[in-house]
């Protein structure tokens, strides 16, 4: 069945990338293009290279890889980093952003494939042997600046969508209070005079939004979650993370900015990310590796929020007490510390879990931290400094996460192969792993959650999925209201 959305309930005062923003970065670039040319880059280039390696790329053998010059430079601040996103193009647009701070990127300048069941190991060692061709220039030294790749992951291996890391051509950043450009081109290629930032063009608005079943109507996915508690009542398995999608269809083409701005401006606690037609806003961190340190937020046990402050604090009580909630968030903290411990000399589990109160929902959340091996990794690949460069690098770390009990259920080959024939559809890269990785390993990744794939083959549509845990004590109808709760984000920010 399609239903016409609601464009007047979901009208709002503030829009993907106002007015205002639009030209605030107008001026920001204009000022930023007199900054002074870049002096003999290929000569500091040489001076700074710190190891040889090679990474197999789209277009070129790996033996062949090009050697690439990556150029960062401190700027002024340059407030909303999504109101410089130049192009409506998701190929070549990225965005990983929570609370203002993060990094931006547009065009490519080298892009990794990968397949199969080690497709993130395989994106990481490819990545290790790209660093060694890179010419790193950075000024700046804080994470997220030098030499950054972009990356998506399905979340199973045998997904056609695979995984990919992208280096944009340009990538912005901003953090504790500091900005700075990067910029990035092949050593043959003459380096433009000076630090551009191009005009930002207007946002498109997708106009009014149909919506159609995915894999499952409503009903037949009630039924197989119902299939799915029989299973595991039965013993055969202690949960499985059922999740469903929906297509919706815009009248105008989708621009990824305006999705962007609405999700980063609705959700600002969350990660807003654009990678490869993936995009959303996950409240999950699966690893974040900075100066030694692994650090990870579960995400297990939901309920909706009412919109009434007192209601919803009943509401919190009632989940941090659900004895079914908190049966399924211990099974995902089990899951994640068991995968993280071999790669660490030491791991902090929290006792119990808090509340974590989002805008929509409430969840069970559990913040695991972990000091990382430097024993283990690529030292002798990655590049060092900030601590940086040594144990394995953030990328690596996801790999041995993924998939975590939070998204495919316990005991993990068990419940996915259950989750993958009642689903009746490819998730594609809805629940992987979706992030970044700088050139010293450290980087920060996301589960793909609360996100929406965009067509590749039709720029009016995208595919919007929701997933939620299932146990013995799971009710169908709970569960299909839970994940209703959890598509609202994405069907919001295409509200016009």
């Amino acid at each position: 069945m399609t239903t016409s959305s609601d464009a007047t309930g979901r009208a709002r005062a503030l829009r993907a990338v106002p007015a205002a923003s639009r030209a605030a970065a107008a001026s920001r670039a204009a000022a930023l293009n007199g900054l002074p040319a870049v002096a003999d880059l290929r000569a500091r280039a040489a001076a700074t290279a710190t190891s040889t390696g090679s990474a197999a790329t789209d277009d070129e053998p790996p033996e062949s890889s090009p050697d690439l010059i990556v150029r960062t430079v401190e700027i002024p601040d340059v407030g909303d980093l999504l109101a410089l996103l130049p192009s409506a193009d998701p190929a070549t647009t990225f965005s990983w952003v929570r609370r203002g701070e993060g990094i931006v990127g547009w065009g490519e300048a080298l892009r990794l494939r990968t397949s199969g069941a080690d497709r993130i190991r395989a994106a990481d060692q490819a990545w290790a042997r790209t660093v060694g061709r890179l010419h790193v220039l950075d000024e700046v030294r804080l994470p997220g600046s030098g030499a950054v790749a972009f990356g998506s992951f399905s979340f199973s291996p045998h997904s056609a969508a695979g995984g990919v890391l992208v280096v944009p051509g340009t990538v912005v950043g901003r953090r504790d209070g500091r900005s700075w450009l990067t910029t990035v081109h092949r050593v043959a290629e003459t380096p433009s005079r000076g630090a551009h930032l191009p005009a930002p063009a207007p946002v498109g608005e997708p106009g009014p939004v149909t919506y159609r079943d995915g894999a499952l109507t409503p009903e037949a996915w009630r039924s197989a979650v119902a299939g799915v508690v029989r299973r595991i009542r039965a013993g055969e398995v202690a949960k499985v993370v059922m999740a469903r999608d929906v297509v919706a269809r815009a009248v105008a083409p989708l621009d990824v900015r305006h999705l962007l701005g609405r999700l980063a401006a609705d959700y600002p606690g969350c990660w807003t990310f654009a990678v490869d037609h993936l995009v959303g806003a996950t409240p999950e961190l699966l690893v974040r590796r900075e100066k030694g340190l692994a650090a990870c937020r579960v995400l297990a046990g939901t309920i909706e929020r009412t919109g009434d402050d007192a209601a919803d604090l009943r509401r919190a009580a009632e989940l941090a007490r659900s004895s079914k909630d908190l049966e399924e968030h211990e099974l995902a903290v089990a899951s994640l510390v068991r995968a993280l411990r071999p790669y660490c000399a030491s791991i902090n589990v929290p006792d119990a879990p808090f509340v974590l109160h989002l805008p929509n929902v409430m969840h069970l959340a559990s913040d695991v931290t972990g000091a990382v091996d430097a024993a283990l990794g690529h030292p002798s690949t990655y590049l060092s400094h900030a601590g940086g460069g040594n144990g394995p690098s953030s990328l690596a770390l996801a790999a041995a996460l993924h998939p975590t009990a939070a998204v495919g259920g316990t005991p993990t080959r068990l419940a996915t192969a259950i989750l993958a024939s009642a689903e009746q559809m490819d998730r594609g890269r809805y629940a992987g792993p979706v992030g970044w990785i700088g050139a010293d390993g450290d980087g920060e990744w996301g589960i793909g959650l609360r996100s929406g794939e965009l067509s590749a083959s039709d720029p009016h549509e995208v595919r919007l999925f929701a997933g939620c845990g299932v146990v013995a004590a799971s009710d169908p109808d709970a569960e299909l209201a839970e994940t209703e709760a959890k598509l609202r984000p994405m069907r919001e920010a295409l509200g016009s």
